[in-house]
């Protein structure tokens, strides 16, 4: 059984995930898809530091553990469903990525909510979060991954064959049609990525 991993690029409330095999020059995308990890029927989550900013501690803080725990339910059951999905094209999910931001470590919810800049910050990692606990629920070990540093590691982990393989996964798109934007860009290699550390 070949081998298979899965990459996403968290957005807010959703994101873009990709389960990738192969190697460059032979790149295989056995499933991709949107995940939406929000319940829309309540108000505010799909930007809950927003909708908590000026809510007493008391209240955001079991607000921001109920909207985790349906994100977490919602992306556990998006990436089994990936994992049995990748089962139907003869290959084992071994590992994830998330694609991240600055890294930047948060504050306590006190000062991240008094701070129009961290709660978008916030916000990021929360989703990010929510695969990551979904991935460890499956046993998946998970590697984060700086966006900004993606091409770097690339030529790192594929040396000259960095740059074909950035042609390789946007020629995909042809053949996958839309939507192939960076998102799904970006995923795919960071999947590949993994791959390549699992």
């Amino acid at each position: 059984m070949q081998r298979a991993a899965i990459g996403i690029r968290a957005h807010s409330g959703w994101a873009a995930a990709m389960v990738v095999a192969g190697a460059p020059g032979a790149v295989r995308v056995l499933d991709r898809r949107k995940i939406a990890v929000i319940d829309s029927n309540v108000r505010g989550a799909s930007q809950p530091y927003h909708f908590v900013k000026d809510q007493p501690l008391a209240d955001a803080e079991p607000y921001l553990a109920r909207c985790a725990a349906f994100a977490e339910g919602l992306a556990l059951g998006a990436l089994r469903e990936m994992a049995v999905e990748a089962e139907r094209h003869h290959a084992m999910v071994v590992s994830c990525a998330i694609l991240l931001a600055a890294g930047r470590e948060l504050p306590t919810l006190e000062r991240i909510l008094a701070s129009h800049a961290l709660i978008h910050t916030a916000e990021g990692e929360f989703f990010r979060q929510c695969f990551r606990t979904a991935a460890a629920g499956l046993k998946l070990p998970v590697n984060g991954i700086r966006e900004k540093d993606l091409d770097q590691s690339a030529r790192t982990s594929f040396g000259g064959k960095a740059s074909s393989l950035k042609l390789e996964i946007a020629e995909l798109g042809r053949k996958l049609g839309a939507p192939w934007t960076s998102d799904q860009k970006n995923a795919c290699l960071a999947g590949l990525l993994a791959l390549t550390r699992a």
